[in-house]
Order: structure tokens, then sequence, then C-alpha cells
């Protein structure tokens, strides 16, 4: 059964991770905000072995809102909210017969939400900014949906993510901002789930007078493995325990005006157990509350 279990939540990571944080907190006052739909359609996984296996095509389509606020010059309160997310899956066909073994089913509910707040380390100005973000992630998804209890839009878990960020900005010749930070976190899991490590860096360019913005992004997660064996609701839960993964993102980030945009990622894994082996893709518009 282990190698029918796979897990969207971290390709959501690498997607989701790609907004205006960093070690730099939000100015008083300041803010950035952005609705997106984050969506990956896979029929293959990456086993707890790390090899790739076939699965019945699935698919989750996530509607979210990010938001980063400004409480204080070094104090930002941030919230990332799966407002109403689609799991789904197709019939599994026998290959023999042609005979459908299992019908394909659906659930649309709300997501998980995560509440943080981001405290800078450093004074703002600083040229090497430091900060510090603790992450509550909130289990309000739907857990064990369908008629065999493998539809999810959450891990049904409340777990507590401690996290620095470093980096520094710059310039790229006389007129090309850039950036480079870096993030180093432990994710404290309940439920039985395994905790985490979870480190990654990221580079930024600013083009066309910083009105398009490139981001790429590596981000990895090791697990503890000191969960139980199996966590989740059931063995075809798609959000298991015991991921881990290493992979990139690509953003690409547009002002039309000077402070609406719109972006466009995708994500996905090169190395990975217990993950869906397919990228994911991102669309949003945000507003940036700063320029």
């Amino acid at each position: 059964m282990k190698k029918q279990i796979f897990l969207i939540t971290a390709s959501i990571l690498l997607s989701l991770q790609v907004q205006a944080g960093g070690p730099w907190p939000q100015a008083a006052g300041n803010g950035f905000f952005k609705l997106s739909e984050w969506w990956i359609v896979f029929d293959q996984h990456y086993t707890d072995e790390g090899r790739i296996d076939p699965n019945v095509t699935t698919g989750i389509f996530n509607t979210s809102f990010y938001g980063e606020y400004g409480i204080t010059d070094r104090f930002t309160g941030i919230v990332n909210a799966n407002l109403f997310s689609r799991n789904y899956m197709n019939n599994l066909v026998s290959n023999t017969t042609g005979e459908t073994l299992q019908a394909g089913e659906a659930i649309n509910t709300i997501g998980d939400i995560d509440i943080s707040l981001k405290y800078g380390l450093t004074a703002p100005g600083n040229r090497f900014p430091l900060a510090v973000t603790l992450t509550l992630g909130l289990p309000t998804g739907k857990v064990g949906g369908g008629t065999q209890g493998n539809l999810q839009t959450g891990d049904g878990e409340f777990n507590q993510i401690l996290q620095i960020d470093g980096g520094t900005s710059f310039k790229l010749g006389r007129n090309t901002n850039s950036y480079v930070s870096g993030y180093l976190g432990i994710n404290h899991r309940t439920k039985g789930f395994s905790e985490e490590l979870r480190y990654g860096l990221e580079w930024g360019i600013g083009l066309m007078e910083s009105k398009f913005w490139l981001i790429g992004r590596l981000n990895t997660v090791e697990s503890f493995k000191n969960g139980d064996t199996a966590a989740n609701t059931t063995n075809t839960s798609i959000f298991a325990n015991n991921t881990e993964f290493a992979g990139v993102a690509l953003e690409a980030n547009y002002y039309l005006t000077d402070r609406w945009g719109i972006s466009a990622s995708m994500a996905g894994a090169f190395r990975g157990e217990i993950i869906a082996a397919a990228p994911s893709y991102s669309f949003g518009v945000f507003y940036d509350l700063r320029r």
C-alpha cells in the first residue's frame, strides 16, 4: 500500500512560497495582497523509495488568498488561505478488461489556512536583514472525503513552523534591482505526523524599471520520520506522512499599474518521496500597497 500513497501538499509549498516575503517585513501600513488559482494534475508519483509509479489520474485546484500587512515596521501579519479547494480522482479502469474498477469522485470545500507573524530581527534598512516567522497551520480543510475516504483538502493536523530568513538586495549594473535570500525552518506537526526540516534559496531580478520581476526558488523538505508510519487518514490519502522533496519554482510578476499586477508560476520536484511526480501551476492578480 505504501506505493499507492502520494502527496500534493509539497507541491503546494513549492508554488505558494512566492510572495513578497523573505527577511523584509512590511513597513507599518504597507501590504501585499494576492488572489490566485493553483492546480496540479498527475498520473504518477514518487514512492517512499524515491521511484516513480503510476496512479489513477488525480487533480486538485485551489483558489487562494495571500496577504501581508505591516502592523509596525518590524511586525508583519500574514495569512495564506485556501478559500475553495477541489480534489478529484478519475475512474480507475482495468487495463485488461476495460472495466471500471472504481468510479471517479470529487469533493469541493475549503482548504487549510496558514496564519503567520513575522518579526524583523534587524532594523529597517539594514543591508543584510534577518527575520523570524512563526506560522500556525489551521486544519480547516476536509479529511476523509469520498466513499473510499481518500479525498482531502487538508491534512487534519495543527502544525507550527518556526523559520528564520536572511538576505540582501543589490543592483546589477546601474538600474536593475535584484536580491537573494535564504531560509531555514522547523515544522512541528501533530496527530502522528513527523517533524520536518525546511530550507531553501531565492533569487529575484527586476526588469523594465522593476515592472517585471523574475523569481527563482529552490525548496527542500526533509522528514525526521519520527511520527507514526501512517499518520494520514487512509493509506491512499493524498496528504501522507514522511514526505520529502527537493524542487524548483519559477515565478513571473508584471505590474500593470503602479500597484496592480498579474503573476504566473510553475513548480515541481526533481527528487521526492511520497509526492506527486508532476509540475504545478499558478496564476493570480495582486495589489502592492507599498508602491
